[in-house]
Order: structure tokens, then sequence, then C-alpha cells
């Protein structure tokens, strides 16, 4: 039955996940689809680019929230029926899935760092704190998006583990969940990467072509 449950715990993060609030918001805010300008990513980056810094900031919450909520219900629920990191590993890395391929939008999903940013939160305040510490620290002084998402990716899985250095190995389906997420959404800002490389990227507060 453990099995079973976890199974149904990660679907359901798969599905919440799947939400993709950054056109939910901006339809609800009557702003163009995030999908059809800018970087075409719906994320809440690429929402701020229609101009509207609120549909952005409402559309960088919910997406963390998503990631958020299923981590903290199998920490907070999970324990009677016999879940436990495993479990927090795999609904964590399934809402992160859900938001890269969303079921409910033909598969066609955001980059995953306000999600991932999330379910960091979800396994541990402090590591989400210094996480989004890192990308905040980032984008001020580089104000690049992209840059900032993928060190401070790297950075969560280094804290984890430094702050676990003594018994980590008791955690180390969360520490696999978070360098999975971590190769995955590098391997999202692949395009990012080489234009990062060739000085072409779009900085923070900049209208991308």
């Amino acid at each position: 039955m453990q099995t079973l449950y976890s199974v149904v715990a990660a679907l359901a993060a798969y599905l919440i996940g799947s939400i993709s609030f950054a056109v939910v918001v901006s339809r609800v805010m009557g702003l163009k689809d995030p999908r059809t300008f800018g970087s075409r990513n719906p994320g809440a980056t690429n929402v701020l680019r229609s101009g509207s810094k609120a549909a952005a900031a409402v559309t960088l919450l919910l997406d963390a929230v998503k990631g958020l909520v299923p981590v903290l219900l199998v920490k907070w629920f999970g324990k009677p029926y016999g879940l436990g990191d495993g479990t927090v590993a795999l609904v964590g890395l399934a809402a992160f899935l859900g938001h890269l391929w969303p079921v409910f939008f033909h598969f066609r999903g955001g980059k995953g760092v306000a999600t991932f940013i999330g379910v960091v939160f979800g396994i541990d305040l402090l590591l989400g704190a210094a996480t989004g510490l890192t990308w905040l620290i980032i984008a001020y002084f580089f104000r690049y998006s992209s840059l900032a998402s993928l060190v401070s990716a790297a950075f969560a899985l280094a804290y984890y583990l430094l702050g676990n250095r003594v018994q980590w190995y008791a955690h180390t389906a969360i520490a696999l969940a978070l360098f999975a997420m971590a190769m995955l959404l590098a391997y999202r800002h692949r395009e990012n990467i080489n234009r990062l490389l060739q000085g072409k990227e779009s900085r923070l507060g900049g209208k991308k072509t």
C-alpha cells in the first residue's frame, strides 16, 4: 500500500504542476498568451515582458506554490501512510516535471525555476531561503534571470549536502531529486546558456525581440 500511496501522491503532484499559471493568469488579466511573444516560455519572466509586473508577480508566486504544496502535504500528512523522504523527493520531482511538460497544455511548459524553488522551500525552509537569496543576488548584480536560475539550482544541491554532511545518506532520494531537477533546469535553459556565452542574452527588465 505504501507504494500505491507514493504513486498516487506523485501523480497528484504532477497534475498540480501541470497547471500553467503563466497562461491562466495572463488570460484572467487580459494579457497576451506568453507562449506567443518574447521567449515564448510560459513563465513569470516572460509574463513580465508583457508589461504587467502584477501578473508576473502572481505567476511567480503560484508557480512556486504548486511546487511547495505537494511537498508540504507529504511531510505533514504522509507519515501515517508510511510516506517519508523518498516520497517527498518523488512528489517534488513530479510537480517540477508537471511544470516542464504539463499534460493540460500540450506538454508545452516553462523552465521550472519558480516551481523548483517552491519544492526546495518545501524540503527545508532555510534551504529554500538560501536558494532564493542566491537567485536574487545573482540576478541583482548580473541582471540575467537565466544565469541566476542556473547558479541557484546548482547551489541548492550544494547547500543541501553541506547542511546534511553528517547524515545526508539518510536523504539520498532528496539529493538525487535536487540533482535531477538542476540538470533538467539546465537542459531547459540550453538556449539561454548559448546566448549567455555569445553575450546575446536579454537582461531582466528588457524586452526580448
